[in-house]
């Protein structure tokens, strides 16, 4: 055993006198010196410490020797320190030195020490393996060099020379003897070791909790520690001890992966754009798994606009919900008869939307692409949102930014962040090779009938394989009877890379005519194949062999767990292994003999070599079982044995399959032969080397009985070992790395969750204990760095090992960096965002620790009896794995583990995984056999092998087959379980009768049931005498076993009901110890207690284990002792030495009363006074079916308590009649130790009977601790007045949006900004311009109406939103820069690049928008809030708290916080608890009403009756309620008795309705407070169906400080859009505000002043009235003030302004998922005051009515699409469609325009449009039937587009389409002037040319293209159209009405065609002279002109010889 040796002789030149102590640390682990008495100059110390240690020396190591002044009382204070580094001990194994101290400064101080080192390596070990570490031990608190090397790589230094790591250990050992203090004065500070575990502070304290301040603790621990690495609390108390030998049990039992969830998907399509076809019909299909459903079909267009809305709702485990895919396509010409056809899609799975920010994407453009042909580009985009919302999630539905944003399509597609635009196709090759290990899926019996008939044995497996990724399947080839099957295939998938799918999913199934199942299942997750950085690489796996796990392997037809093998939930034994690979190759589209379909192909591969997945070794595995507890009692009475299993190997019952066929390959390693070997282990046969035989199970054993529930098996010092030998391909290097990560992460995770702890306890330092974290973090990864980039060459390394090898090197590195950059950073202020960061490295830690290549299998545990498997556990086989290097080795191997036993698959889930089958302390070890000599070195000494009976040579080299422990220690463990809060309710009262049992080892206790309570103080102390130990006790002493606390609920009848559990570790005291501080007595703390997965409350307790001395004499001595001393009295012997301390009381456990906790350990306790308020009760539901009639509240915390008064009547009255009652009662001082308060409501029937309604445990006080308020701070009246700067126009928000104001109005309204007094003088100014330009500047105030504020408030919202953005962004990059500033690589510094860009934009986007916009008119604007009102008020409890009742058994599901259903009624009231005596200011002051207590100034509770007016705006995102994926919405308010249906206003079928409705409804608070709005879905069959409501307590709102009743508006006016709504003027509230404060007020001074309690406000004094006429007034002063109220001192808080508050709306059966949300308000008037106005009009606008005439004058440039019978020229018969809406409802021809030559077209034809438009939401309404069958009209609203498209007319085919052109209304380019400038950049550049909008610009004319694209999705011109745009309003319309086409009244001339038009068979004459002349005209004439010259030719000819003779002949 490898062992470390420190004698610690004599510390000398100490200064003073006084007792010392010395602390030597080693590795992390403290050893306190005894405490040397009354020194002075010298201190004798003289002892020995010793260290087991498990790895090697390195040299690099450090001993600290730290000397303390010891001190009872006060801290010890640090003397000096002593460091050094290891390497000389390391090399020479024996030192013996003196030398200096240095103190805290780092100077060297006189006081010297002198020790002796002595270092035993085990034999021949291995030569020092690690060389150039890092020595660097930064500090911030002084300024220190630091020692680093250059290098990561171990030994290579980058620059020349020696590296300096190196050089400077090599002169350590010089320094050394060179003297004195040299070596000091290098400070190597405060060196933290490399610890297996974090030590709690200092020796073994647990947890402390802050019993006095944190000062006085940290003294009372071992002295002044360095801060940074003091592990303060951890959650779990289990860490409380370091570790050697023991592992950290995992407390969450069951396996939460595999349990159905609900889940709702939400899609919403808005719109598609750019589709790729001529004309289409479109329609969107969304499907998600096997669910479809489709859009309704648009025509003739390629850019539809849907806004339709789908959801899918599934109840599925989340894994299975993650992987399903969503697929939009857009198909083309789809109906009933066929299936259209598919112009392209998109596929993403749900886990890609889950991952997103919110869950969800918003408004993204998705691009399309067509699967069949892959060389194409993109096919269009489509807009939509996809929403993913599980149980509890809640989703913002984020703000529109401005709509031009979302047009640019290139920056919004529907992508994570960090996935290209441009995806590439690519092909996914996923190589299968061979199978092993198969089990068997068929019965015998056939097999038998068979071998009869055919003589020969087949295998019992028909395996094929089955691929599926992003939504398609493919298979192998079925290899027929194989256990062992070989296909050699290739499935090849093509996709688009990087794929959105995130899990490819691989199964071997059993192919079966009848029962086709999996055999078993395996995920390969992309993202830990491949990595996205700049030097990242594509996926690649393989080839690897991937082991695969389901049910248990023997064959039943029926097989229970099957779902295990479908890879649901975690699979309970090994089911094959199967060898494959995976590659990606990124296609060249453009090649041209690439296949274009993306179908699955399969194809066959070559074999591959046996080496290539690694060399074959041979591994052992040992196991040893040291106890065996906690046996469920339904085992308990038939014999136990239990089996490990590793692979195959070790499985007796149903293991390997041997093939069938006869042919044996003999290799040197070949797994058949052995399998055989360990098969026939039971006949003894030995193999070559006559070495050894697996054993794999225990010896049958039959249970002895611990208690009632559970059984032990009586092991004693005999303890059961178990062996197997196995091969495997030795790829240890991959499990190696991981677990190098995995411990850095826990580490790294319990330094959080202690940072975590301190910052909830509020003690001081969190910043150091992080700074320590971040240190660890930085020193664990480059330790990484150093050792993993080892066995680089070995066989079977695949390139994603070389690959993963580099980027987790350069991930830990830069981690590194990174964290050592934070860690400067740390301050007190900055603690908790540094937390967040660091939390990230957690999960990356995590994410890389990984491993996705499987080597070794896991290691299961069966405990079985009679040969049939009852309870499991699995052990992942890296945590057990061995290596020479510390760091490599997993967390669990050569340790001590506590392993609880569950059932397998669905048996485990709910209660039955919850009770413990079984827990074994489980000593594990695996390697390979080769290293096999160290496999015993964890166990706990003291022990003899026994070896298994067998004679032979090898003898010595057998593992045992049990261990006998000679020695034992004997202990008495002292539980004290002093209270347990919050727990589980468990009976159907609400409550439970809590017991705790403690299980420590084979003993078990159990305390008393407290009945009725969640929150029980057993203050208990339980003592196990007499508990047996086995080991050497300095062992025990560090690694004591667990105890396991099980809480129950005690029923009267059946067994009692768990209702969770928790793990604590004792203190240990072993005999020769002191009983004394620091370490005793032990502090209580904290236990999480968890049932299954969740928390199910907290347990508040301690344990000590005592070590009981041997000899009878001492054990008799310290029975007399305890018995005579009742009272505590520690009685210590000569040199420190103790008996057991006494205990208070009685020790006679058996019958003599309960022991209490006693003194030391219980807490401190103080007085104090808890007062109540009692207010009333409210809902209280029936209980078993009678009234709840005559209630009363019972108050109790701590024993004490109080009863409320009789409420006489509930009905009548349900509030009580004494307001404050109080009680005193003794609490802990420690404000955390806190008991819980417990309300409980009882019922009291006759005769004295009462019955419990609900109860209620207010598990923390500290809100309610009153503290006196503080005279200094500015909340009490200062000396002077404070002059209060408010803006001269407060109402005025300065907003820089265009603001659409009104359907009536297009005004846009400049102001000039100075112009302070508002509205007053515009009428003036009016009058002073001249002109009717003003007109169009000003706001009409006519015009505006409630909805103008609305719609101003939202864009307000809408701005506040996107700066917050810009400002979390500048932030973000802030941050980001920070950290890359420091950290070198450039990988960091590219990221931020790319983040900065992403930023950036966003910060651009807030810019532009505020500078892009005109200055916004002024409206008076209301606050839009996007949550509940009380959200931002705090529920409103400013004083007036609401305890929920509960009653009924906790659901078990993962979460309480739905326990909705067991709440029973609501109780109102407060408490207030304070320290006994209060000063008495508080009492002496004025008006104090001592009856009140300190709930002064409430007002009183009695009945009053108001008037309820809610307002209803609108809803969104409602949940579909009807089969075609709409709904019709209507109205329903409840309040108290009275309920308001609004049925007939239903609005049909939509999902975002405007309701634009005020209700009254009277009601008399406080029997009718709580309102619930409900939407419902009017359905003309059947009941109708509540979508979801939403509930609102009106009196915590109208008895609110907030003064919620009717919200404060923001100007002062009495008519108009913005008048006054509240009753009260807001001179009369602030009035009134004053009397109820006490405060001094309020006094109107001249010139626009008001004081109110010392701070004086200005405003303006004048108002308006309806006719104009000006008075004063002092309202617009109120209102200043009580729009700044917050600023008043004392009493100041924010009042409600005049509000729309959103709300989400849920349904009972859909738990926690919202159904969409409504928006509205609530105004509140009190009966007794004078009444309100009428209710403000928010009927929603109407939409105004339009008429849009258009005139098309000409065309040119049209193509020309026919050709000519006869000429064979080219020409089109050109004509022009055009609609507004929709081709179906209102598309309008010109005439026809025949035989144009040229493309030229005239018309003079006017097209007319009427519609409805909304001016404010820039849509058009059309009201229409959605069918034939519809019951009425639906309404749409479509955004404004003119279509105007140009066709050829054919008289016998259909029409050909030409071009087209989209004109949006509000924003389109201006017409060209003339048709030669008219380009289709007009078109391609929208964005950046100025657009215009008919709706202001009323008239345009000018030339526009249409285009269409060509068959490389090209856009082309085809035409120039000339139109004149014309846009009236329906009066003017009706004034002067306009003629469709060429028509009356105002007719256009008739177009001046050429009479070619004409068609040639009306006039054939005309038309073939047009033709022919017109075309040939110039033939013709030369022609004519030739034959001309021929005649006169031929005449000539002709007549010349006659004409000749006639000349010869003279005639």
């Amino acid at each position: 055993m490898m062992s470390l040796m420190v004698h610690l002789k004599t510390v000398a030149h100490l200064r003073g006198k006084g007792d010392r102590i010395a602390k030597v640390t080693f590795r992390g682990l403290p050893f306190f010196s005894r405490v040397a008495e009354n020194c002075e100059e010298v201190a004798n110390f003289n002892e020995m410490f010793r260290w087991p240690i498990a790895s090697r020396l390195d040299g690099n190591e450090m001993l600290e020797i730290q000397i303390y002044n010891y001190s009872k009382v006060f801290s010890n204070r640090l003397v000096g320190t002593f460091c050094m580094v290891l390497q000389k001990v390391a090399e020479e194994g024996h030192l013996e030195l003196t030398d200096t101290l240095i103190d805290d400064n780092n100077t060297s101080i006189k006081t010297s020490v002198m020790i002796e080192i002595k270092y035993q390596p085990m034999d021949g070990t291995v030569g020092v393996w690690s060389d150039g570490e890092f020595l660097d031990v930064p500090d911030d608190r002084d300024g220190m060099f630091a020692f680093e090397t250059d290098s990561l790589l171990s030994g290579q230094s980058h620059g020349s020379g020696p590296s300096p790591g190196r050089s400077l250990q090599g002169s350590i050992p010089t320094f050394r003897k060179a003297g004195k203090g040299v070596f000091s004065a290098m400070k190597l500070g405060k060196i933290k070791s490399s610890r297996d575990d974090h030590r709690k502070a200092g020796a073994d304290e647990p947890a402390i909790l802050d019993m006095e301040d944190l000062d006085k603790k940290a003294m009372r621990l071992a002295g002044t520690l360095d801060p940074d690495t003091i592990s303060l609390a951890s959650v779990t108390a289990v860490t409380t001890n370091v570790s050697n030998k023991r592992s950290k049990p995992d407390i969450k039992m069951e396996p939460s992966s595999g349990r159905p969830v609900d889940y709702q998907i939400s899609i919403t399509v808005i719109e598609a754009r750019q589709l790729i076809g001529l004309n289409m019909d479109p329609v969107v299909c969304v499907e998600i798994g096997d669910d479809k459903k489709y859009t309704s079909m648009k025509e003739s267009t390629n850019c539809p606009y849907y806004n339709e809305y789908f959801v899918f709702d599934f109840h599925v485990p989340p894994h299975v919900m993650f992987d399903k895919i969503i697929k939009l396509s857009v198909i083309h010409s789809k109906n009933l008869l066929r299936s259209g056809t598919l112009v392209g899609n998109f596929k993403m799975d749900v886990g890609t939307v889950y991952s997103q920010p919110e869950h969800q994407f918003y408004h993204k453009w998705a691009s399309l692409s067509d699967p069949d042909d892959i060389t194409a580009g993109c096919k269009g985009y489509i807009k939509c949102d996809i929403a993913v919302v599980g149980k509890g999630d809640n989703i913002k539905t984020p703000h529109k930014a401005n709509e031009t944003d979302e047009d640019d399509i290139e920056g919004n597609l529907l992508l994570p962040e960090g996935i290209p635009a441009e995806r590439q196709w690519a092909r996914f090759y996923v190589k299968i090779y061979r199978a092993e290990g198969l089990p068997k899926m068929n019965t015998s019996i056939m097999a038998n009938v068979k071998k009869a008939f055919i003589g020969e044995n087949r295998d019992l497996v028909d395996p094929y394989v089955q691929v599926q990724f992003a939504g398609q399947k493919g298979k192998t080839s079925v290899q027929k009877s194989s256990y062992e099957p070989i296909w050699n295939e290739q499935i090849i998938f093509t996709e688009l890379f990087p794929p959105l799918c995130k899990r490819m999913k691989v199964q071997i199934r059993d192919s079966d005519k009848v029962n086709d199942v999996a055999i078993g299942t395996h995920f390969i997750d992309l993202r830990k194949i491949s990595n996205d950085g700049d030097k990242g690489f594509l996926p690649t796996f393989g080839p690897a062999w991937a082991n695969m796990y389901g049910s248990t392997r023997q064959y039943t037809l029926m097989d229970e767990h099957q779902d295990l093998n479908e890879g649901l939930g975690e699979g309970v034994s090994f089911r094959a292994r199967l060898l494959l690979s995976i590659a990606v190759e990124i296609l060249d589209t453009t090649s041209p003999e690439i296949i274009s379909s993306t179908e699955v192909q399969v194809e066959t591969v070559s074999n591959i070599s046996e080496s290539a997945t690694g060399k074959m070794d041979e591994f052992f595995l040992f196991g040893s079982f040291l106890e065996a507890t906690m046996i469920d009692r339904k085992i308990g009475d038939k014999p136990i044995s239990f089996e490990i299993t590793i692979g195959n190997y070790g499985n007796q019952i149903d293991g390997v399959s041997k093939p069938s066929s006869g042919k044996k390959k003999k290799k040197d390693g070949d797994e058949e032969e052995e399998n055989e070997l360990i098969q026939n282990s039971s006949e003894d046969e030995a193999d070559e080397d006559a070495d050894l035989v697996s054993v794999s199970t225990t010896p049958l054993m039959k249970p002895v009985i611990t208690d009632r529930n559970y059984f032990h098996l009586p092991y004693f010092e005999k303890k059961p070992c178990v062996y197997i030998k196995s091969w495997w391909q030795d790829q240890r290097r991959r499990l190696y790395n991981s677990n190098m990560m995995d411990k850095i992460a826990d580490k790294l995770e319990e330094g959080l969750n202690d940072v975590q702890e301190i910052i909830k306890t509020e003690k001081a330092f969190p910043e150091r204990r992080l700074r320590g974290v971040l240190e660890e973090l930085s020193v664990g990864c480059s330790r990484f760095v150093t050792l993993a980039n080892k066995d680089v060459n070995q066989a079977g390394r695949t390139k994603l090992d070389r690959e993963r090898l580099k980027s987790c090197m350069r991930e830990m590195d830069s981690m590194a960096q990174q964290a050592k950059q934070i860690r400067t950073q740390v301050k007190k202020n900055t603690v908790r965002d540094k937390l967040k960061l660091v939390q990230n490295f957690l999960q990356k830690l995590r994410f890389l620790a990984d491993e996705p290549q499987h080597s070794i299998p896991d290691v299961f545990v069966w405990m079985m009896t009679n040969n049939k498997r009852i309870a499991y556990a699995r052990i992942p086989s890296k945590d057990i794995l061995y290596s020479i290097v510390d760091e490599e080795t997993g967390k669990d191997c050569c340790k001590v583990k506590a392993v609880f036993l569950k059932l397998p698959g669905k048996k485990g889930f709910g209660p039955a995984g919850w009770t413990v089958q079984a827990k074994l302390e489980l000593y594990l070890w695996l390697g390979l056999n080769k290293q096999r000599k160290d496999f015993l070195n964890g166990l706990p000494n003291g022990f003899e092998e026994i070896k298994a009976v067998k004679t032979g040579p090898g003898l010595h080299a057998v593992p045992p087959v049990c261990l006998i422990y000679g020695t034992k220690q004997v202990f008495q463990l002292r539980a004290h379980m002093y209270q347990a809060r919050s727990l589980f309710a468990a009976d159907s009262s609400g409550l439970s009768d809590p017991f705790a049992r403690v299980f420590f080892s084979t003993h078990s206790q159990v305390t008393e049931v407290l009945s009725e309570t969640l929150c029980p103080t057993w203050d208990q102390l339980l003592v196990f005498d007499d508990v047996e130990l086995f080991g050497e006790a300095s062992e025990l002493r560090d690694d004591p076993p667990i105890i396991v606390v099980e809480i129950y609920d005690q029923d009267t009848v059946g067994k009692a009901e768990f209702i969770g559990r928790t793990f604590a570790k004792p203190n240990i005291k072993m005999c020769d110890e002191h009983y004394g501080p620091p370490r005793f007595p032990p502090q209580l703390e904290y236990y999480q207690v968890y049932r299954g997965n969740c928390t199910a409350g907290e347990l508040l307790a301690a344990f000590e284990l005592l070590q009981i001395p041997f000899d009878e004499e001492s054990i008799r001595r310290a029975l007399i002792a305890v018995h005579n001393f009742a009272v505590p009295q520690i009685k210590i012997g000569q040199g420190g030495k103790a008996d057991l301390p006494p205990l208070e009381g009685p020790t006679d456990s058996e019958h003599g009363p309960i022991l209490p906790v006693p003194l030391g350990i219980r807490p401190v306790l103080s007085r104090y006074r808890i007062e109540v308020l009692f207010w009333g009760l409210r809902d209280l539901k029936r209980i078993n079916l009678a009234q709840v009639d005559r209630p009363r509240v019972d108050i109790e915390c701590a024993g004490k308590g109080v009863q409320s008064a009789l409420i006489q009547n509930y009905k009548k009255n349900p509030n009580f009649s004494t307001l404050v009652k109080w009680f005193e009662v003794d609490l802990p001082e420690n404000e955390l130790l806190h008991p819980p308060l417990n309300i409980r409501v009882v019922d009291c029937r006759a005769f004295g009977r009462y019955i419990l309604v609900g109860s209620h445990a207010v598990s923390s006080l500290r809100r309610f601790i009153y503290s006196t308020p503080d005279k200094t701070s500015n909340n009490w009246a200062t000396a002077g007045d404070v002059m209060v700067s408010v803006d001269s126009d407060p109402s005025i928000r300065k907003m820089d949006t265009v603001v659409k104001l009104d359907a009536t109005s297009d005004a846009v309204v400049k102001v000039d900004m100075t112009d302070d007094d508002g509205d007053k003088d515009k009428k003036k100014k009016k009058k002073k311009k001249k002109g009717g330009a003003e007109e169009e500047e000003e706001t009409d105030e006519r015009m505006l109406d409630w909805w103008s504020k609305y719609f101003a408030s939202i864009e307000t919202l809408k701005e506040m939103l996107r700066a917050q953005e810009a400002a979390q962004a500048e932030a973000e990059e802030r941050e980001d820069l920070e950290i890359a500033a420091e950290a070198a690589g450039s990988k960091t510094k590219e990221k931020s690049k790319e983040k900065k860009g992403f930023k950036d934009k966003k910060k651009a986007q807030a810019v532009e928008g505020a500078e892009k916009k005109p200055v916004k008119a002024k409206v008076d604007e209301l606050v839009v809030y996007n949550k509940e009102l009380e959200s931002e008020y705090g529920n409103f409890e400013d004083w007036l708290h609401t305890f929920n009742l509960y009653r009924g058994k906790a659901g078990d599901d993962d979460d309480h916080a739905l326990d909705d259903d067991r709440i029973v009624g609501r109780f109102k009231g407060s408490l207030c608890m304070y320290k006994l005596p209060l000063s008495e200011e508080i009492t002496r002051e004025a008006g104090f009403d001592p009856t009140m207590g300190m709930f002064q100034n409430i007002p009183h509770n009695d009945p009053i009756n108001v008037l309820v007016r809610v307002y209803v705006v609108r809803a969104t995102d409602l949940h579909p309620a009807d089969i075609n994926g709409k709904a019709d919405p209507y109205i329903v308010i409840k309040l108290g008795k009275s309920e308001v249906k609004d049925k007939e206003n239903y609005i049909s079928k939509q999902l975002n309705p405007v309701f634009g409705k005020s209700f009254d409804i009277e009601a008399t608070f406080p029997m009718e407070s709580m309102l619930t709005v409900s939407v419902y879905d009017w359905d003309l069959v059947g009941t109708d169906d509540l979508i979801g409501e939403t509930k609102i307590d009106l009196e915590n709102r109208f008895y609110s400080k907030y003064r919620a009743t009717c919200g404060i508006s923001s100007n002062y006016s009495v008519h108009g859009y913005n008048v006054w709504r509240d009753p009260m003027k807001p001179t009369q509230i602030l009035a009134k505000l004053c009397k109820d404060g006490k405060i001094d007020g309020p006094h109107y001074g001249p010139g626009g002043k008001v004081k109110v309690a010392s701070r004086i406000f200005t405003g303006p004094t004048e108002i308006e009235d309806e006719n104009g006429l000006k008075k004063q007034t002092e309202e617009h002063l109120a209102l200043t003030v009580l729009n700044h109220w917050e600023e008043i001192p004392r009493v100041g808080c924010k009042l409600v302004p005049e509000h729309v508050e959103t709300r989400p709306l849920l349904n009972a059966d859909k738990p926690g998922i919202e159904q969409g949300r409504i928006e509205m308000w609530v105004d509140m008037f009190p009966m007794d005051m004078p009444a309100p106005g009428p209710a403000i009009e928010i009927a929603p606008r109407k939409p105004k009515r339009y008429e849009l005439r258009v005139i098309i004058w000409n065309t040119d440039e049209v193509i020309l699409e026919d050709d000519d019978y006869f000429t064979g020229e080219k020409s089109s018969d050109i004509f022009v469609r055009g609609w507004l809406k929709g081709q179906q409802e209102d598309k309008q021809d010109t005439d026809v325009h025949y035989h144009s030559l040229t493309g030229e077209g005239n018309f003079n034809w006017r097209f007319v449009f009427p519609f409805e438009y909304l001016m404010a939401e820039e849509k058009i309404v059309i009201s229409k039937k959605e069918s034939m069958f519809s019951w009425d009209e639906t309404e749409y609203k479509i955004p404004p587009r003119l279509t105007l498209q140009v066709w050829d007319a054919d008289h016998f085919s259909a029409d050909d389409f030409l071009g087209a052109i989209e004109l949006d209304l509000n924003r389109f380019p201006r017409g060209a002037k003339t048709a030669k400038q008219c380009s289709l950049n007009m078109i391609r550049n929208e964005q950046d040319l100025p657009t215009i909008s008919i709706f202001k610009q009323k008239r345009v004319k000018g030339w526009w293209p249409f285009v269409a694209r060509d068959e490389n999705d090209e856009m082309e011109l085809t035409g120039k159209v000339e139109a004149e745009l014309h846009l009236v309003t329906a009066e003017e319309a009706e004034k002067s009405p306009v003629g469709l086409g060429r028509n009356e009244p105002d007719p256009l001339e008739k177009p001046n065609r050429p009479d070619t038009s004409l068609m040639w068979f009306l006039s054939p004459l005309k038309s073939i002279r047009y033709f022919i002349w017109h075309n040939y005209r110039w033939l013709i004439l030369k022609l004519l002109g030739l034959a001309l010259l021929l005649l006169m030719l031929g005449l000539f000819l002709y007549s010349i010889p006659g004409y000749l003779v006639k000349k010869i002949l003279g005639a």
